[in-house]
């Protein structure tokens, strides 16, 4: 037998992580190492040959994990080199995935050298068994990767028009809707649906909602809520959608069209028949669309927008059952009840991905506990250098960061923690009673305890709200908690590492997103559905006399078509300053989408003035460009009616002087009659001259 060492490829944007496998595994193999999937590429095209296995993580920059496997299936390198995965990522969604693009193993971080070593020697063993098995399964992963490139297809053909739905929605609604089938298949074998159909029905609910490109972006953007004629073209892009799969050339009969036609058509239809666009009612709906529908209003429901607050997944649930989001079957409503606490775990797991690696700490203290490390200088350096990172990172976060050890019971604070609380920033037996219960209540610490302890490996995050003792002030704290457990066969629990959040903070946090819900993002001033209800909201008074100005800018296509679009942004932001400028603190003024705004201020004796001055300074030049507005006015004197009727008054008299001149306003008055107001000859008047 040859005593060559056989080579392994470890693949780990971590120098850390890549340092310690290496430490395990130098003994028996050589060690090639990558730093990201592009390097790792890079070294298979060269030394395919010379690889026996391949250790890899999932979440790297430029080319992930999956990217990679993507990659070596593609050149075949697959069925020669076992790939174990190596990741954070716990979620069957990462392991499942892992599985279908071909890794023989996959090991959760922290790792310990035993697990490392037993699972690279088990894979030696049995290669020559797993290119067997790899012959069995090719026709499984040609349809596999047959439905990847067709999906890859399709989606470059929705890029030519538009990229609209934002991958997390799109990964949401991939996990929601294999949960639920893989719940469907336990319960009845009513619709008969097998492994096969239901990778087909997951990989084509990434099409649910592409005929959202044919709509208009001033509709499908708009915050507030869709005219009956908005609503309608709205509803239009299921048939859309549906449409442009069918038109995709030569591949009319493939199986993910098909599916994808019926999922992009009917996933608006209800089981009681009252949904769109076809009034499709129980099972005269696709099995897959009904799937996909409750998916798809699941994650809208939990899922946060600029126009609402995510609900929490007991609310969104509650809300589905209730009928509010119209009805759906009741298996799968059923089925949905049963996967919503799995569903909870699995969509954090997603919408973490890519975070900072909080598990290193565990690794850090396990091998700093044992002591005799056999580590490299080098690790030894790398893991110095995370631990200084930590507690940087925990001091200046503005957080109390905690670590409670149950043997040696233990308790350890951030820096600035121990100083925020003034206590030590070690407490160890006897001293934690008479230190910690002056933060926390002797009964809600043991509380939080009993918690902690009912955790689990698999779900060791628990959070609750406590009245802490901060500075010897009370104050209502959120504490957010991780279990550490040991690594044998049967974990053992080992302590706690946290934070205390001030839930001021978080208030403070949530007025932020509130902020963010009500405004424009380019100008600073109210979005029209804001406006629209702090305006309702005065109309109801009838006690003050206000005008109601909507206005454009006249020419701003010429702005963008010849200066950029960047261009037309400062333009866009001129014009708001020029109006914040110009109206009080009470009055409203808002952008409504493009170059569209509108403004809502008082007056007592006749908005004339008022309305001249700001059409004066509106209507001067930004740099070489000469801005120029139409407006139209409408007033609530003796006015009776609701904000849409007004918006309507306005809106036609700056149609009015668009139609007459532009560089212009004119007043919808009270007997209705248009009154034009040209900006010629507004140079050297006061503003308060004839109509």
């Amino acid at each position: 037998m040859s005593n060559i060492k056989k080579k392994i490829l470890i693949v780990d944007d971590s120098e850390l992580n890549r340092s310690l496998l290496a430490d395990i595994l130098s003994v028996d193999f050589d060690i090639i190492e990558a730093g990201d999937g592009d390097e790792a590429i890079r070294i298979l095209h060269e030394r395919e040959l010379e690889i026996s296995l391949m250790l890899l993580d999932i979440v790297m920059p430029k080319m992930d994990g999956f990217e990679v496997l993507a990659v070596m299936n593609r050149m075949g390198w697959i069925k020669t080199i076992p790939v174990i995965m190596i990741s954070s990522e716990t979620g069957s969604t990462y392991i499942d995935r892992a599985y279908d693009l071909g890794a023989v193993d996959y090991i959760s971080r922290p790792f310990d050298e035993r697990t490392v070593k037993h699972r690279v020697a088990c894979n030696f063993m049995f290669s020559v068994r797993q290119k067997e098995m790899s012959e069995l399964l090719s026709k499984q992963i040609y349809q596999h990767e047959k439905d990847k490139s067709l999906m890859i297809e399709i989606l470059s053909h929705i890029v030519e028009f538009r990229n609209m739905e934002s991958g997390l929605h799109v990964l949401h609604v991939n996990v929601i809707t294999k949960a639920l089938l893989n719940q469907l298949v336990k319960k009845t074998d009513k619709y008969n649906l097998n492994e096969k159909d239901i990778n087909l029905i997951v990989n084509a609910s990434a099409l649910h909602d592409v005929g959202k490109i044919t709509v208009p972006s001033e509709i499908l953007n708009k915050p507030g809520k869709l005219t009956e004629e908005e609503y309608a073209i709205m509803k239009n892009h299921t048939v859309e959608g549906a449409n442009m799969l069918t038109a995709i050339p030569f591949r009319k009969n493939e199986d993910l069209i098909k599916v994808g036609y019926q999922i992009c058509r009917w996933h608006h239809e209800r089981f009681d028949g009252k949904g769109y666009p076809d009034g499709l009612e129980a099972d005269e709906i696709p099995i897959s669309a009904q799937v996909v529908s409750i998916a798809d209003v699941y994650d809208a429901l939990t899922s946060e927008r600029v126009y609402k607050r995510a609900y929490s997944q007991e609310e969104a649930v509650q809300m589905i059952l209730n009928g509010e989001c119209g009805k759906f079957n009741p298996i799968l409503l059923e089925c949905l009840v049963e996967t919503a606490p799995k569903l909870k775990e699995e969509l954090t797991v997603i919408s973490l991905s890519g975070s900072v690696d909080n598990k290193i700490n565990d690794t850090v203290k396990r091998i700093l506990r044992e002591g005799k490390t056999g580590a490299s200088d080098r690790s030894i350096k790398l893991l110095e250098r995370e631990r200084q990172k930590f507690d940087f990172l925990s001091n200046i976060s503005g957080e109390i960061v905690f670590e409670y050890s149950e043997t040696p019971e233990e308790i350890k604070l951030s820096e600035w923690g121990a100083s925020k609380l003034g206590l030590p920033v070690r407490l160890e037996d006897p001293k934690i009673n008479s230190y910690w219960n002056n933060v926390f209540s002797k009964e809600d610490f043991n509380q939080f305890l009993n918690e902690i302890h009912n955790t689990s490996p698999e779900n060791p995050v628990y959070t609750n709200r406590y009245l802490l003792h901060l500075n010897n002030q009370p104050k209502w704290s959120k504490v957010i908690a991780r279990s550490m457990w040991s690594d044998e066969e049967n974990p053992k629990f080992e302590g706690v590492i946290g934070k205390i959040v001030d839930v001021n903070d978080e208030v403070e946090a949530m007025e932020q997103l509130e902020h963010q819900a009500e405004h424009d993002g380019l100008t600073g001033l109210l979005n029209h559905a804001a406006a629209k209800r702090r305006i309702e909201r005065i109309l109801k008074e009838r006690r003050k006399k206000y005008a109601f100005i909507v206005f454009d800018l006249d020419n701003f296509k010429y702005a963008n078509d010849n200066y950029g679009h960047l261009f037309g942004d400062e333009v866009l932001k001129t014009v708001a300053n020029r109006v914040k400028e110009n109206i009080r603190v009470n009055d409203i003024a808002a952008r409504m989408g493009g170059d569209e705004f509108i403004v809502f201020m008082e007056y007592k004796d006749t908005p004339l003035a008022q309305t001249d001055r700001i059409f004066k300074k509106l209507c001067r030049n930004y740099k070489d460009f000469p801005i120029s507005v139409s407006m139209g006015v409408a007033i609530t004197e003796n006015f009776k009616g609701d904000y849409e009727e007004l918006f309507h008054m306005a809106d036609t008299a700056m149609y009015m002087t668009k139609q007459k001149s532009k560089r212009a306003y004119c007043f919808y008055d009270k007997n209705m009659k248009m009154v034009l107001r040209s900006a010629d000859n507004l140079e050297d008047d006061d503003g308060g001259g004839k109509r």
